[in-house]
């Protein structure tokens, strides 16, 4: 048994802890690029503890999912400002942004020269440069309970023309402080509960039955996803209860610490292109797709001579979901099932997809790196009967 462990370099915990952490000292700068969502209210604990320690701030609005564009903007305007510390306060997007701005500071060059993508006019695929110089310091605080990206090492871009999102990816992204504030997430409305909370959801039980999973994920997970069977209907239906939310808040955290030092799977392999090539709210898409591909996992892993272990996986999956310590496997994809219905969360046709388009979906699919980590190879059709069942 080897694995290793990274994650940012402290994690901050607590109700009130955006306002508080600031007031310690000026931390590794002093003029700060602020990355935020286009409700600033959202961020008016954040702004107001920066303003107590005495830091300088310049505030970049991001309103949508970060295309190359976005990013090198907001570069543009950290050096024009000299700022030499960067937070992010917002979503998954929001976060993203302010790690591939601080990535961008220290290492010059442009978005794409990190990226295994054609950078030339004759389309040839050219060796990415690596981010070899840390990034400029970066604090994450994340405003929803859903993807745990304040502790992961990766921004997801989006590419628009190409309709394809690509990732910006290096261990030196790490944020070197993570600021878990469940207050924050108070406002949060119930549709955007919900989808935030499958995507957590999500990001613990594919990162537990991954081929990567090792012992230190395991338990993040299982503590994870009993949190959200605790939790998330609770957040869901009463949004100011604060102990559903910072149940939640702790869920994403465990989600994000697993899935950077495991795998996800098939869910979100499948995810991440319906995302770059349709306007589908990510969360919202692992919702509906996440029963499904439990299913045709665990019915694949019951094929021929597979290892038992990752089958015994999923059964543990249902007992932490149903809370009953006989449940088997199909317990544990019908208590998915009734929350995804509970929440309303929309089927895939809901945002212009269509069969004629499963086979680029199902062929980008396979390309992507969370494929890769999922217990077992689902064969094309196998891909294309999710998608069904999910339109």
């Amino acid at each position: 048994m080897s694995f290793e462990f990274s994650t940012a370099s402290q994690i901050v915990f607590g109700v009130g802890s955006s306002f508080n952490v600031f007031k310690e000292a000026p931390i590794w700068g002093s003029r700060v690029l602020l990355v935020m969502g286009g409700n600033p209210k959202h961020a008016q604990k954040v702004l107001d503890g920066i303003a107590l320690s005495g830091l300088s701030v310049n505030q970049y609005f991001v309103t949508k999912e970060p295309t190359i564009e976005v990013v090198e903007k907001g570069v543009r305007l950290a050096k024009a400002e000299a700022c030499d510390l960067i937070v992010g306060c917002g979503g998954g997007s929001v976060i993203d942004t302010g790690k591939a701005i601080a990535a961008l500071l220290t290492n010059g060059g442009r978005v794409l020269d990190y990226l295994k993508y054609s950078r030339s006019e004759t389309s040839t695929l050219l060796p990415p440069k690596s981010l070899s110089l840390p990034s400029a310091p970066y604090i994450a605080i994340p405003t929803t309970a859903g993807t745990g990206a304040e502790v992961t090492r990766n921004a997801v871009l989006s590419l628009p023309e190409q309709r394809m999102k690509v990732s910006l990816r290096s261990d030196t992204m790490i944020p070197k402080m993570a600021i878990i504030d469940p207050e924050l997430a108070l406002s949060l409305p119930p549709p955007l509960t919900a989808s935030t909370g499958l995507d957590a959801l999500t990001q613990l039980i594919e990162p537990y039955v991954s081929n990567r999973a090792n012992p230190m994920t395991d338990v993040f997970c299982g503590e994870g996803i009993q949190l959200v069977a605790k939790s998330l209907r609770k957040a869901y239906l009463h949004g100011d209860d604060i102990e559903a939310r910072e149940n939640m808040a702790l869920a994403s955290l465990y989600g994000g610490l697993a899935l950077a030092n495991s795998a996800l799977g098939a869910v979100h392999g499948l995810a991440s292109p319906i995302g770059g090539m349709f306007p589908a709210p990510h969360g919202a898409v692992c919702g509906r797709l996440l029963p499904l591909a439990m299913e045709f996992n665990a019915r694949a892993l019951g094929r021929g001579d597979l290892p038992y272990r990752k089958s015994a996986r999923y059964r543990q999956v249902a007992r932490w979901l149903t809370g009953e310590p006989q449940a088997e496997v199909e317990d544990g994809i019908e208590w998915v099932k009734s929350l995804v219905a509970e929440f309303n969360i929309p089927r895939l046709s809901a945002y212009g997809i269509a069969s004629a388009h499963f086979p680029e979906i199902v062929l980008k699919a396979k390309g992507a790196s969370s494929m890769k980590g999922n217990p077992v190879r689902l064969e094309e059709e196998e891909l294309a009967e999710i998608l069904a069942m999910a339109l």
